[in-house]
């Protein structure tokens, strides 16, 4: 399908006419093609989203609210075209798609929600007759860069919170999915959100850098919200910073699930295969290391093994849980993992097959510090698991790692379990649950190499609005000279 770009309320090709092809990563076929923006073609969706700033943020809460959930209805509405596209594009499979349209639904819905929560508070002042208040208003044209793993609910997520707070957005579309971000586009625009307050940009992978740099350098875009690799989140950062720009990250990670040796196993079994293998384990909170007691590892690792041959791979088309990775290459780096695992000594007790970008459930028993699985985030599904001694142990194999996102710790007794989550360094820890679960009002983010700032809720609304200092004085008040 091609598709085009959205600039000030108009569909617009990019500059000369220049496209790019996006492949299914199954059939290899043309999937998309999309415009491949100039920097001038971004730097106009820039323009538009600062046109259209002022009435924006003017425009009445319950008027931004009632946009934003019939953007959700629409959104709802276009759930079966998003699943089709999505197929094609990600190779990921029509449930996982579907749930990406349901929450990013509710994530427009919990923005609307927000419209009328952005308070600020009066302060005591020390001067006499101050009114002293605390105010909080949108920043301005806010730039949003989402990844293709959850297409829907990410990209919805990097604009739905700043248009709730009153910004005008433009989102650079993934270059691996554009025709989802360009339904975004189409769902709040087709609600009745004026022209300018979100734009579209797509770009051939070529252009990604330079693109990116012009948007963060542009004087008008005065925040900047990016999910993605830590490596590409550290250049982001690194560029705002040069012009002083706040920047929220939500970038990899390598969430450990620990289950110590009161865990309900079959509890632990299902929250470990769900949290491993959903989206082919393409997903930021993916568990990428199971740690397991020693005391019961045969008995888990035996059910978890039987659990992970069961589960289906194959076209993401047909009756399947798990379809294919993103690129061929995606699917190739499975291979040396594994490898190299085996290599040191791990042993490969489910799956292990590739066909083309299909791999199947892999689960590789007895993992050390020595594979490269034991550090490196695979966003695939090869998982490792760890034996380990007692709860000590467990803490540190959790913490051996520069990420931080999410984790998960499985025990019957809830004391135990909340002393090994309170040593876990992560932004997010479930209790008997897997570590891959979200929720629109919840402020969702990670520590040391997963990134800052928080995106969910209040936290949302702290990251997408400034606080300001007004007051209210006495016009004959005193001063010393």
């Amino acid at each position: 399908m091609k598709i085009t770009m959205l600039i000030g309320g108009q569909a617009v090709e990019a500059e000369g006419g220049r496209s790019y092809l996006r492949h299914d990563p199954v059939t290899g076929e043309v999937a998309t093609e999309a415009p491949a923006a100039s920097v001038a073609d971004a730097l106009k969706a820039v323009a538009a989203a600062q046109a259209a700033f002022p009435g924006w943020a003017a425009t009445p809460p319950g008027q931004r609210r009632a946009i934003l959930n019939a953007a959700a209805d629409r959104l709802d509405a276009m759930t079966p075209a998003i699943i089709a596209g999505g197929i094609a594009e990600t190779g990921a499979t029509g449930p996982w798609l579907g749930f990406n349209c349901m929450f990013g639904a509710n994530i427009l819905r919990e923005a609307a929600a927000m419209t009328t929560q952005i308070a600020g508070e009066i302060i005591p002042s020390n001067k006499p007759g101050c009114m002293a208040m605390a105010i909080r208003r949108p920043l301005g044209v806010c730039l949003g860069i989402a990844p293709w793993n959850a297409p829907v609910i990410l990209g919805v997520r990097a604009v739905a919170m700043a248009i709730a707070c009153g910004n005008t957005v433009v989102l650079k579309a993934s270059e691996l999915s554009p025709f989802i971000h360009r339904a975004i586009g189409d769902a709040l625009t087709e609600a009745g959100l004026p022209p300018g307050v979100v734009n579209i940009v797509t770009n051939a992978p070529e252009d990604a850098a330079a693109i990116v740099a012009a948007l963060i350098a542009a004087p008008e875009v005065k925040h900047v919200n990016f999910t993605g690799s830590t490596r590409v989140g550290r250049i982001i950062a690194m560029t705002a910073a040069e012009h002083l720009k706040p920047v929220l990250l939500e970038l990899g990670g390598k969430a450990p699930l620990i289950v110590l040796d009161d865990a309900d196993l079959d509890g632990a079994v299902n929250a470990a295969a769900f949290g491993a293998f959903m989206n082919q384990g393409q997903i930021c909170m993916s568990t990428e290391r199971i740690i397991v007691h020693e005391g019961i590892a045969d008995a888990f690792v035996a059910a978890l093994a039987a659990k992970a041959r069961a589960l289906p791979h194959g076209n993401p088309r047909d009756k399947v849980v798990l379809g294919a990775l993103i690129t061929p290459e995606a699917a190739a780096k499975m291979d040396r993992i594994i490898a190299d695992a085996t290599a040191h000594g791990g042993r490969v007790i489910a799956g292990g097959g590739r066909d083309g970008s299909v791999v199947a459930a892999t689960l590789i028993d007895n993992v050390t510090d020595a594979m490269t699985i034991y550090r490196e985030e695979s966003f695939g599904p090869v998982k490792p698991i760890i034996r380990v001694a007692d709860d000590d142990a467990a803490v540190r194999v959790a913490n051996d790692t520069e990420y931080g996102l999410s984790a998960a710790v499985f025990s019957r007794d809830l004391r135990r379990a909340m002393a090994v989550a309170e040593r876990i360094e992560s932004g997010i820890c479930h209790i008997n649950g897997p570590t891959v679960s979200d929720e629109a009002q919840m402020p969702f983010g990670g520590v040391k190499n997963s990134g800052y700032g928080r995106f969910g809720g209040k936290a949302g609304v702290d990251a997408f609005t400034l606080t300001r200092w007004i007051t209210i004085e006495d016009p004959g008040q005193h001063y010393p000279f």
